[in-house]
């Protein structure tokens, strides 16, 4: 039956050619989780929700596959990624009901009729890798109860151009969900080359998205959650084709799970880091028995207590330049204390190109020191030279040339008596400005003397800032409105201090409190805070 499909198609010439005759027909193999949850009724009535947008009518019947109502790149993709209609073959499936196979059907051969590849006036979404990657699988799982010559001349289609090495994206995100597709289109056509070939490579792009940490190359928490659904439907793809999942795959994903879990705050959510919404709520991740931990991939984490909503967090960034769905927030700092934000990220709005997105990417939308005057040199990696980690305390210390200058930060965190301390510095005949951004539920309570003091209620929270060596206050600070993201295309209002310029910059962040006592040894020039928890006290190099 398969016989000369592939020179009916017309495929462009530059594909792999799909061998003319294919083994017969292998098993459908429909992976729930592949699929997202939808209102079942509204699609059965023509009306569809993607990406957290209102509502659109596409119609029950001739559907105008060029729409993007809301200028969405997520709205877009996700209308020609078919994963709404895999859902009601799903429905289908649990139900017995034929009027929700039928309303699948109707919309995938309106889709394969009216988006011919290479056809004129098609959405360039219809044939963008990602959509073919996540449409593969509707189609297969529609498949196993439709037998029409269209669905499977698409199918033949869709594995093609996913096995096209041209298209395939390596040790990415999108790459995965390639293999997962193609695995499943392999399997389906009884083509055994590209679920051999499917399997080889979500073997070996795991081991360069992943490294043996668990740390994700994409640089984005958010997305270490999301590859490890995906390998969780890849294995299970895996098992249901007939095939043995491979140990390294299954060994990576079980590495991501450390590195999800510890940058999962106390209060369940996932620290806004790269392309990481600020509301994300992992769960299930397995986390091991340490409370800070060091991933070479370039991230600190750390916390005072495991399953304590009260507990203090922290992250600091340092690593490989930036790239895929990472930002430029090396040196970066973030801080969660007594079941509160503090210090936090722009965060992650969406994927549109717009001037505030870039502005998101950029290193003044994380608490970073600027060099005055320098240009910020995009992709610069930034080493870290020193740590010391104990119980109750620890401190890193961070360097790169981002701004053709060395820009060194330190950075210590007491626990139980809480506190943050971080030192900057730049070399004599530079200045920096480091800066901060507040949680938008804390307002400005006070300022003045080097001081600014931002609350909640009745809740206070102090930045202070001391010139080095000396360690008197630092006046100067500019205290500015700011603009960060929550989630998804939202953004809210926050507080941004500026510190002054200066060549060497210590600010304190100490939660609970509007005025911190502060002394000075003048024998051994250490620093001592009294914080609600007790005093801390460190040199003002921070002990390293």
């Amino acid at each position: 039956m398969l016989r000369n499909i592939v020179s009916s198609l017309g495929l462009a010439p530059r594909r792999p050619a799909v061998p003319a005759r294919m083994t017969g027909d292998g098993p459908a193999v429909c992976v729930a989780g592949h699929f997202p949850a939808i209102k079942v009724p509204e699609v059965m009535r023509g009306r569809v929700t993607f990406a957290g947008l209102p509502p659109v009518d596409l119609g029950t019947a001739g559907i105008d596959w060029r729409l993007d109502p809301h200028r969405n790149r997520s709205w877009a993709l996700n209308l020609h990624a078919l994963r709404w209609m895999g859902r009601l073959v799903v429905e289908y499936e649990r139900s017995g009901e034929r009027r929700y196979l039928d309303r699948a059907t109707a919309i995938a051969e309106d889709w394969v009729r009216e988006n011919p590849r290479g056809g004129s006036g098609v959405s360039p979404w219809a044939w963008a890798e990602h959509p073919v990657a996540l449409r593969t699988p509707a189609l297969v799982c529609l498949s196993a109860h439709v037998t029409a010559r269209w669905l499977r001349d698409s199918l033949v289609t869709h594995g093609g151009i996913l096995a096209d090495p041209a298209l395939y994206r390596q040790g990415h995100n999108h790459g995965l969900d390639q293999d997962i597709a193609l695995l499943l289109a392999g399997a389906r056509l009884g083509h055994r080359e590209w679920r051999d070939l499917a399997l080889r490579r979500m073997t070996a792009s795991a081991e360069i998205a992943i490294d043996a940490q668990g740390v994700l190359h994409e640089q984005a928490p958010r997305y270490g959650v999301y590859v490890h659904r995906r390998l969780g439907v890849a294995m299970e793809a895996i098992e249901r084709c007939g095939a043995e999942v491979p140990p390294g795959l299954a060994a990576r994903r079980r590495s991501l799970e450390t590195y999800v879990s510890h940058a999962v705050q106390p209060d369940g959510r996932l620290v806004p880091i790269g392309d990481s919404p600020a509301g994300m709520r992992p769960e299930g991740f397995a986390r091991e028995e340490s409370t800070v931990r060091i991933f070479d991939g370039g991230y600190v984490f750390g916390r005072t207590a495991w399953d304590d909503p009260g507990a203090a967090h922290y992250s600091i960034r340092f690593g490989p330049g930036r790239r895929l769905h990472g930002h430029e927030d090396h040196l970066g700092v973030t801080y969660h204390a007594q079941g509160r934000d503090i210090l936090v990220e722009a965060g992650f709005h969406s994927y549109e190109r717009t001037p505030y997105q870039k502005w998101t990417s950029s290193p003044e939308a994380h608490n970073v020191p600027v060099v005055v005057g320098a240009a910020f040199r995009e992709g610069t990696a930034t080493r870290l030279t020193g740590s010391s980690v104990t119980p109750v305390r620890q401190s890193f210390r961070l360097t790169d040339d981002a701004y053709g200058v060395s820009r060194t930060r330190s950075v210590l965190v007491s626990h139980g008596a809480d506190l943050m301390a971080v030192l900057d510095t730049v070399p004599a005949g530079s200045a920096l400005r480091s800066l901060w951004h507040f949680d938008p539920a804390l307002t400005v309570a006070s300022r003045g003397d080097g001081r600014v003091v931002l609350a909640d209620g009745d809740w206070r929270v102090a930045l202070v800032q001391l010139a080095v060596p000396s360690c008197h206050p630092l006046g100067g600070q500019a205290v500015r409105p700011g603009v960060v993201s929550p989630g998804y295309l939202r953004t809210a209002e926050a507080v941004t201090v500026l510190s002054p310029a200066a060549r060497a910059v210590l600010t304190l962040i100490v939660p609970g409190t509007a005025d911190p006592e502060i002394t000075v040894s003048e024998e051994s020039g250490e620093v001592t805070v009294r914080t609600p928890g007790g005093p801390v006290s460190f040199p003002p190099s921070l002990g390293l």
